[in-house]
């Protein structure tokens, strides 16, 4: 049976017909019918995506006009449809550039802007509007108020074919309802086929974005609210520091970028290109990377070591006789300078030995005593005389080089054995005694190997390793010009091998005015402001890069409090100020949560991985120029070593201090448990001394503060003069901030204290430092009738005893 193949040209014009079917499709009319590959697969996770997209939207715009945000998202149920609003007080979008921004798929600003953003392809928004009159058949209704106030109203679809607006509506006036309510910003109303089976995601999707936008402020209201739900900003949160676009750093550019730069830089030397295209490389780290470069194409040459000074005039006679028809006197002189040169220096290669008969015959020859010249073929001659003199002692240079590599137990026939077969393969290989890393490598094992079969020795993988480094290392980077840039275009190798120099080579992290991350502070205050925890830390990492791309990793953890008991710690999952709602079991940070050993830092983790179990919000946060998504949802961050290296260390910072505070924690308990022991004992010992002794019972109370090495705060009141006295039973150092509230002013303050009225209550504030074992009193007047109230901060309670 003939195949398809074989019968498939046989009718006429085939080809032809086949060729009219195929025709270009627009990234929008792709999308339409791929709404899933963007977060759109389902009516519940396309209106969490909707709100994300605006809402980030919302973010971007503010941000960037230096403005604190205020975001106000607002969902409806009209029945057939949702209807999102989401509103801003951003500065406005111009009326030429409103159908752009929410008409195009693709237009947006900040795709080749190597700096840190929510969102870089211009995708998000207009994929929300693209969903929205798919699934609904209505327009986008677009309000925009610019900061001299005039508003522009618009109602538009995006044309799948041409991916362009289409505008259904224009007016100067938006109608009643839809108007900008700030002074300037933008409002966007989407309908939609939705429904709120993902009102946890969404609820969560806000609140997250609250937490890692401590400077925003949001308002958010679904139709289950009687009132909206509001996100206050936090106390002293700035806008995040601005970023600046930067150059990509040498370290993880791929081939194909490199290729790419190469084919459309202006430069000519591959010097100007790595200063001119790469950030953190000048002119000193261009030369560390043309160095390396001609260490892996060209090679290095082998530098030997010189004969002894009483060979010197062995090599002087070498050279001389390879000089011809210049006088005895200027020949003998060129051959005992030359000798003088290279006998003082450790060691010698072949293009330091031309670069010394060349310095030698231009001081010889144009010197008073002989007015010679020692031409090109001279010089060559010479090279090739004493080069061969050089040589000569191939094998016992090596054999010191092989013998400090190699182990003790290695008997000396072993070592000259490899080094007599090692000097052979420099002899058989390359001119100038020149290897790449890789032809060393393989130098060393044909020696190596020819020595286990003929002298009965065993040379391990390690041994091998170790001579290697040892002879490379007395290897010297040759002078060869790097080729032009043009020569590296059409070469691969070369610029495969022009990559792997610029990795090899050190290079200062990228700056990190690209990146704006949130701060630990600000982390921090985040936690506090959405959750109410016991314990709260945060840890930012310094910079590190990923495929040209800088990047820095923050964590966050809280703990206690009003937490959940129950059940798995809250995992937060963050890249550029956007929170990760989806795809949770596909992102390198729940990974790297699942694989650290909690155990170590007191929570409970079942089987010794996965989430651990607890009162815990852990929070991770990745903010890049380019975060390495999973998909185009963006919804997971991908498994990249680099990236999953900086989430741990974050990580593990923040759990460093959460695993004090419960170790104190648990000392405290213990502490309090045993004071309250000893309290419940100390009355009844005082009970049965007033028996034996029949006086009245002693105070204990002080007695309790000394055996527990407490910090004890007493108050004594005396004819209208007030002592507190701070008695310091610790070891360390005291420090307590002490506030006494009064009903009547106080007088006469003692030890720099301040006093505030507030309402008819005197609050009179100290903040002595007592030293161990010593006390400190505090006094203040006030009339006969008063009453006090102390107050201690800055001592944990299970320290500290108060008798007032």
């Amino acid at each position: 049976m003939p195949s398809i193949q074989s019968t498939l040209g046989e009718e006429e014009g085939i080809a032809e017909e086949l060729a009219e079917s195929q025709r270009q499709i627009s990234i929008a009319e792709f999308f339409e019918k791929n709404k899933h590959m963007l977060g759109f697969d389902s009516g519940a996770r396309g209106l969490v995506t909707a709100v994300k997209e605006a809402v980030d939207n919302a973010l971007d715009a503010t941000e960037e006009a230096g403005i604190k945000p205020d975001i106000y998202v607002e969902i409806d149920d009209e029945g057939d449809y949702y209807t999102l609003v989401v509103e801003d007080n951003g500065p406005g979008i111009t009326k030429e550039q409103v159908p752009k921004v929410f008409g195009k798929l693709l237009y947006g600003s900040r795709f080749h802007a190597r700096e840190q953003s929510r969102g870089q392809q211009g995708i998000g928004i207009s994929a929300a509007v693209l969903y929205a009159q798919q699934t609904s058949g209505k327009p986008a209704k677009i309000t925009s108020k610019t900061e001299e106030g005039t508003e522009q109203y618009f109602e538009l679809i995006i044309d799948t074919d041409e991916n362009e607006p289409e505008i259904k509506h224009e007016a100067d006036s938006p109608p009643v309802g839809k108007h900008v309510n700030d002074t300037h910003g933008t409002r966007i109303e989407l309908e939609m086929e939705a429904n709120m089976r993902a009102r946890q995601q969404l609820q969560r999707y806000i609140k997250h974005t609250a937490v890692v936008n401590p400077h925003a402020r949001i308002e958010y209201r679904e139709p289950s609210m009687d009132e909206p739900q509001q996100f206050r900003r936090a106390e002293r949160a700035e806008l995040p520091a601005e970023t600046e676009e930067i150059r990509p750093h040498p370290h993880g550019v791929e081939l194909g970028t490199l290729l790419k730069m190469l084919a459309s830089t202006d430069s000519h030397s591959i010097s100007g290109f790595a200063q001119e295209e790469f950030t953190r490389v000048g002119r000193k780290t261009a030369d560390s990377i043309l160095d390396n470069f001609r260490d892996r194409h060209f090679g290095r040459e082998a530098a030997w070591q010189p004969p002894q000074s009483n060979q010197k005039s062995d090599l002087a006679r070498a050279v001389a006789s390879a000089v011809s028809n210049k006088t005895a006197d200027a020949t003998a002189a060129f051959g005992d300078e030359v000798a003088e040169t290279v006998t003082a220096r450790n060691r010698v290669a072949h293009s330091e030995l031309v670069e010394i008969v060349a310095e030698t015959a231009e001081s010889v020859g144009d010197g008073e005593a002989f007015n010679e010249t020692f031409g090109d073929t001279v010089q060559q001659n010479a090279v090739e005389a004493a080069w061969a003199e050089l040589t000569e002692g191939r094998t016992s240079d090596l054999y010191g080089l092989v013998d400090a590599a190699t182990s003790t137990r290695k008997d000396d026939e072993t070592i000259h054995g490899l080094a007599e077969r090692l000097a052979k393969r420099f002899e058989k290989g390359r001119e100038r005694d020149r290897a790449t890393h890789d032809e060393l490598r393989d130098y060393v094992d044909t020696a190596a190997d020819q020595t286990e079969e003929f002298d009965d020795a065993t040379i391990g993988e390690t041994a091998r390793e170790n001579v290697v480094m040892e002879v490379w290392n007395a290897m010297v980077t040759v002078p060869d010009e790097v080729p032009k840039v043009r020569e590296f275009v059409d070469d691969r190798d070369m610029s495969s091998d022009l990559l792997a120099a610029m990795t090899e080579t050190d290079i200062i992290s990228p700056p990190t005015n690209c990146l704006s991350p949130i701060t630990a502070d600000l982390v921090e205050a985040g936690l506090r402001k959405e959750y109410d925890a016991d314990f709260y830390a945060a840890s930012t990492r310094d910079a590190d890069v990923h495929g040209g791309d800088p990047f820095i990793v923050e964590a966050g953890i809280a703990y206690g409090g009003e937490l959940e008991e129950e059940g798995k710690a809250e995992v937060l999952r963050f890249a550029n100020r956007v929170p990760l709602v989806y795809q949770r079991g596909a992102c390198a940070t729940t990974d790297v949560v699942k694989s650290i050993g909690w155990r170590n830092y007191n929570l409970s983790q079942p089987g010794g991985s996965g989430i651990p179990n607890g009162p815990a919000v852990i929070m991770v946060h990745v903010a890049s120029t380019n975060v390495p998504f999973t998909s185009e949802s963006k919804d997971a961050v991908a498994n990249v070593p680099e990236i999953e290296d900086e989430i741990e260390l974050a990580i593990r910072e923040a759990a460093r201090e959460l695993k004090s505070y419960l170790n104190k924690r648990k000392s405290l308990e213990k502490r309090k448990k045993k004071q309250n022991v000893i309290a419940s004992i100390l009355p009844e010992m005082a009970e049965k001394l007033a028996d034996v002794t029949d006086q009245s019972e002693p105070r204990y109370e002080d007695a309790l503060a000394r055996i527990m090495n407490n910090v004890l705060v007493e108050r004594e009141v005396e004819n209208g003069t007030v002592r507190l006295t701070v008695e310091n039973n610790s070891d360390t150092n005291a420090s307590p901030e002490i506030t006494e509230i009064v009903n009547a002013q106080p007088q006469n303050l003692s030890d720099g204290a301040t006093a505030v009225d507030m309402d008819g209550e005197w609050f009179v504030k100290w903040s002595p430092t007592v030293g161990s074992g010593d006390e400190v009193t505090l006094e203040y007047e006030v009339g006969e009738d008063a009453s006090f109230d102390v107050s201690v901060e800055g001592i944990e309670d299970p320290k500290l005893t108060i008798n007032q």
